[in-house]
């Protein structure tokens, strides 16, 4: 009797902790279809593929340049959007700055995406 006891415990423990564990990432990432996460990994993907053409740009001409510069330079072959998120560089001759804007009136509650001279991806929510 004891051992069955224990064994209903012992379910009970890893049937709450399953529950609280898929809950939290559930939550974590809330409102992300399949497509949407691919989605959004194509953009970070992007905006890292724009940051190194614009290293190679300031290589070799000593200054980051605009999104036509790239293109036109042939550091970057490349869509200006993604399923609807679109691309935006500021650069200075010592800085850069790509964007993603979210399309959010066709896709409710994604995020801008931002990249900089540091190559580090960042949501701007």
């Amino acid at each position: 009797m004891r051992s069955v006891l224990s064994l209903v415990v012992v379910a009970a423990i890893v049937l709450v902790s399953y529950k609280l564990y898929f809950s939290q990432m559930q939550a974590a990432g809330a409102g992300s279809t399949p497509v949407q996460t691919i989605d959004m990994v194509g953009v970070q993907n992007d905006l890292i593929a724009i940051g190194q053409a614009e290293r190679m740009y300031q290589a070799q001409h000593g200054s980051y340049a605009s999104m036509d510069d790239l293109v036109s330079s042939g550091e970057m072959t490349f869509r200006r959007d993604r399923d609807g998120y679109k691309y935006d560089v500021e650069a200075s001759a010592d800085s850069f700055r790509v964007t993603a804007h979210c399309p959010a009136a066709t896709q409710p509650g994604c995020s801008n995406y931002s990249l900089d001279q540091s190559m580090e991806v960042r949501a701007d929510r």
